[in-house]
This record gives C-alpha cells, structure tokens and sequence, in this order.
C-alpha cells in the first residue's frame, strides 16, 4: 500500500478532445467552431444593434452544433458542442427578439 501515500504525478495534464488516442480533425474542428460561433453568438446578442450578426452567427452555430454533434465521438467533443449550441441558441433567441434576421 505504499503506492497510495506518495503523490500521482507520472503524467502531466493534457487537454485533449481526442480521449480514445486517435486523431479526429473533422470532429475536432466542428466542435471548435460549434463552441466559437456560440461564444460569438451570445456576445453579439447581448448587444441589441447586433441583432443581424448574432441571428445568423446562432443559426449557423446551432445547425453545425447539431451536425456536430451527431458526428461526434469523444465525451469532451460533445461538451463542446453542447456549450457552442446552447450558447448559439441564446444568441439567435436575443438577435431575433432585438430585430431578426435582416437590418
């Protein structure tokens, strides 16, 4: 039992959205882009004289979210693409609600 008093430190922390050990660049980049069009989304909803950019910014991050997440398969790819959609989703909901689509 000596092995569960010392400190685990034989590997040093690595984020990675490739948990399995293969590589997924479609997937990898899907959700990327997912997780930013919600963060843009969000912010430019915020902001009411944005309403066109975050209408379509959120259209565009919710149908690549849904896409990507169908596609996905690893845990961490699916939490970023649950945070890129939900933050897509409030950005479309608050540029409609401010104006819509067109200026």
């Amino acid at each position: 039992m000596p092995h569960l008093l010392r400190p685990v430190e034989d590997q040093p922390f690595q984020w990675t959205l490739n948990t399995d050990g293969r590589r997924h660049p479609v997937e990898n980049t899907l959700a990327v882009s997912t997780l930013l069009c919600g963060i843009v989304g969000f912010i430019t909803g915020i902001i009411s004289s944005a309403h066109v950019i975050a209408s379509w910014v959120g259209l565009i991050g919710m149908l690549v979210g849904f896409w990507s997440q169908y596609v996905s398969i690893t845990t961490p790819q699916r939490s970023l693409n649950i945070i890129g959609i939900v933050g897509s989703f409030v950005g479309l909901a608050l540029g409609i609600a401010a104006g819509g689509f067109m200026p």
